[in-house]
């Protein structure tokens, strides 16, 4: 008798979680060469990538971030560009403009789309609130929809399309805060933080030589494209789905079982998308790391970059410096595992 088709899928899945295990392995090694150490930033961009997410990175200049983001480009042979946010730039100059041109034989006239730089596959976005919100939001249809819409005609993004927005926590000059419904549509917020003395002077010997490490191309497009199919089929019991749901819903005031540490400084907190995204995160992690099941284990170590840029924080918080890492961390000490 014939095996179940359906059996036959889970094993062919489970036989390549073993392959994406081993290609992280390459991709962090290959990355190594040139981007030393922040290898937790490293590994959630990829949970992110691998889960058809965009992410935010904070950080303050010169840690790497363009560096991350081109090497990562290179490693999975993805078509990269780059977009310098300023005051001055306007949504034709990142999705593109309709020109007239005359066509030499027939000496016809007629609008031809000429793409922007948004036509690519891994974007970065750098210094994205340095450009007023009518220029964010023409980021906003290709971060949902993987489609960008010109004079009434849609054209489709190539895939896999990945957006790294980078933002400097430091200088808000300026600058332009991003609206709650774009920041909601970043998977994670990762915070860049400053490297350890070791892995700096690490840095500092390998980057001020003559030689220049050549990356070798870990995945292709196709590859990359199959190994998120995967992802999105990793089951997910209904115990883990119920705790990502209550760690959610934990952060929002209000309610009759609001915390009270919650009601006293949160003003807004996450919303469903934060659930979804704990889960894909959460099913990204488990593959990544050589798993075909999610456990509750993923949903807390994703939790501050799925949730930080999702609460808001009111007066009462930013008078005492509580920032939202210190709610997250209260609230996972608050939010028990449900029972099996």
């Amino acid at each position: 008798m014939a095996e179940p088709a359906a059996s036959k899928q889970e094993m062919n899945d489970v036989a390549a979680v073993a392959e994406i295990n081993k290609a992280r392995q390459q991709i962090l090694a290959e990355i190594g060469k040139v981007f030393i150490g922040q290898g937790k930033v490293v590994e959630e961009v990829l949970y992110a990538l691998f889960a058809r997410g965009h992410v935010l990175l904070i950080g303050v200049p010169g840690l790497g971030k363009t560096l991350l983001v081109n090497s990562l480009a290179q490693l999975l042979d993805l078509k990269f560009r780059r977009i310098q946010f300023t005051p001055d730039l306007m949504p034709t100059d990142i999705i593109g403009t309709e020109i007239l041109e005359e066509d030499p034989a027939t000496k016809e006239r007629r609008f031809k789309f000429v793409q922007g730089p948004l036509f690519t596959q891994m974007l970065l976005a750098d210094e994205i609130n340095r450009t007023p919100p009518k220029t964010q939001a023409a980021l906003l249809q290709a971060m949902q929809e993987r489609s960008v819409t010109s004079s009434g005609t849609t054209y489709p993004l190539a895939e896999p399309f990945f957006v790294l927005a980078t933002q400097n926590p430091i200088e808000q000059e300026g600058t332009y805060p991003l609206p709650e419904a774009q920041l909601d549509r970043f998977m994670f917020n990762i915070r860049m933080e400053y490297p350890p003395t070791e892995e700096e002077v690490t840095m500092v010997k390998a980057t001020t030589t003559g030689t220049e490490p050549k990356l070798a191309a870990t995945l292709t497009q196709q590859r990359i494209l199959q190994l998120q199919d995967i992802v999105r089929r990793v089951p997910v019991s209904d115990r883990v789905v119920r705790y990502a749901v209550a760690v959610a819903e934990a952060t929002r005031p209000g309610r009759d079982k609001s915390l009270p540490f919650v009601n006293d400084f949160i003003t807004w907190g996450a919303g469903p998308r934060a659930s979804q995204f704990l889960i894909l995160g959460g099913k990204a992690r488990a593959v990544l790391q050589g798993r075909f099941y999610v456990a509750c284990e993923d949903i807390k170590a994703l939790a501050y970059a799925v949730l930080r840029h999702r609460i808001l924080l009111n007066f009462n918080a930013e008078a005492e410096g509580i920032t939202p890492d210190v709610l997250i961390d209260r609230v996972l000490k608050s939010v028990p595992e449900p029972q099996a």
